[in-house]
Order: C-alpha cells, then structure tokens, then sequence
C-alpha cells in the first residue's frame, strides 16, 4: 500500500491520542495544554450522550466503572456510522464483542443494555404500519389478527424491565421473562410483559402466514402445549388480544382465510 499523505497521517495520529491518551503520545508540533481540549470535548461529549440513552446502566454501574466502559468503548470499537442516534446499536456492538468484563459487572448487563437499546431503537425507528385491508376494531377471535411493525418481542434470563439500583437479581429468573416492546399511535414506548402462554400467540400472530383466525392460533396453541381446556385457554386469549390491541401491539384484524 502506498504511503498514507502526511495529512492523513496527522488525523490518524491525533484520533488515536483522542482515543487512548494514556498509551499515545500527542502528535508531535501539538501543545499538549491544546491537545487536553479535544481529549475532554470527545470524551465528555460521549459519555453524556451513551448516559442519556443507557441511564439505568450508567447509573447501576457508577460513575468510575462507567468513565472506564466509555473509555474501553473509545479504545477498542470502530464505528461504521457518524450518526449519533445509531450509537445505542454500535455500543450494544461493543458489548457483545469487544469489551472485556470486570469482574464487578453485573450478571444480567448485556441484556439490560440491550432493553435499554431496543428502547431508543424502536423510538426512533422507520417502520411502519401497512393498514390497507386492516380492520382496527375487528372480531380477534372470528378474523385473523395483525400484530404492529412497532411491536417487537424479547425473551430475557432476566427481568430487565424492573432493573433498578433498588432491585438488582445476581441469577436469571427461574423462568425467562418475555416482554413485547411497542411504540403506539401517539408515539409512545412502552412494554408489556408476557407470560409463556401469550408470547408463544404473540408469535403465531407475528407468524400467521396462513390467515387463521385468532380463535384457531389459540385452538393451535393449546394442541402444541397440551393445554388440558382448549376452550378456557381460548376465553383467556380473547382477554390478551384485546389489551394488546387497546396497546398498540395490535393494529386490527384482516379477513381470516382458515
């Protein structure tokens, strides 16, 4: 590879010291008094902005041990994108992959970092629903049900949802806790626990491919699982469709094809 121009190889240097000063001297013809301006401007600017989109973590951490993630962040991670709103997913990237663990973490980071992301994410996010041929005040039972594009569903070891520095569990649940996140028609996020019953509908909603009607996902579901009143688990799913509608997890319903 040919030489890089003496200008680039100034960037190159100074952007290293930015990121680590304590193992990079400062490009050399740079006062260091000057250098120390831009050292703090990156350094602050970062932590503020990742405190601000993963609060609950920087807090549970404190201040010290999240100064010394941040900084671990700015050593290691290569960003592919210069837009600040997509630095929730770089970080959650340096998480998964490139951050070496103390072992002071607490068990359950990567997924709370993770809720915290999908959080930002889905306020943020693009989609949208397709509503042509939705019918929003539809029968759940008799037609097919249509789950949101601003409704997405998670399982977790732990419960992320809860998560505070009152409440902070050292083992995973001893059942997963599943949460469907949603952004509503007002523009609001929010989430809603499930329990295995309604996750486990939630995606034969998200997965209907065939049209069955709400009634027939739920006579399904109760044949899978060995549900013992496959009438009964049928009432108790006309009572979630119905709240997850009011929420905003469900659009409506399409003409049921099965």
């Amino acid at each position: 590879m040919p030489e890089r121009p003496d200008f680039q190889q100034r960037q190159f240097a100074f952007a290293a010291h930015i990121r680590d000063p304590q193992h990079v001297a400062v490009p050399e013809g740079i006062e260091d008094r000057r250098m120390a301006i831009y050292r703090e401007l990156f350094f602050n600017n970062l932590r503020s902005l990742l405190s601000n989109m993963f609060p609950v973590l920087k807090k549970l951490l404190g201040a010290e041990a999240w100064s010394a993630m941040i900084r671990q962040f700015l050593k290691k991670h290569r960003s592919t994108t210069p837009y600040f709103l997509q630095l929730p997913a770089e970080f959650l990237e340096f998480l998964q992959h490139e951050y070496e663990a103390r072992d002071t973490d607490p068990p359950f980071l990567l997924e709370l970092a993770h809720y915290e992301y999908i959080e930002l994410a889905l306020s943020i996010s693009e989609l949208s629903n397709d509503l042509c041929g939705v019918d929003p005040d539809g029968n759940l039972l008799a037609d097919a049900p249509v789950k949101s594009e601003l409704a997405w569903a998670f399982a977790y070891q732990f419960p992320v949802h809860r998560i505070s520095p009152q409440f902070k569990p050292v083992e995973p649940g001893a059942t997963p806790t599943y949460l469907a996140v949603y952004r509503n028609s007002t523009d609001k996020v929010g989430f809603l626990e499930l329990n295995p019953m309604t996750a486990g509908l939630l995606d034969a909603i998200d997965n209907n491919s065939r049209g069955l009607s709400g009634r027939s996902l739920l006579l399904m579901l109760a044949k899978q699982t060995h549900y013992p009143d496959a009438e009964a688990l049928v009432l108790h799913g006309a009572t979630a469709l119905q709240e997850m509608r009011q929420l905003g997890i469900l659009t409506g319903t399409r003409a049921a094809r099965h």
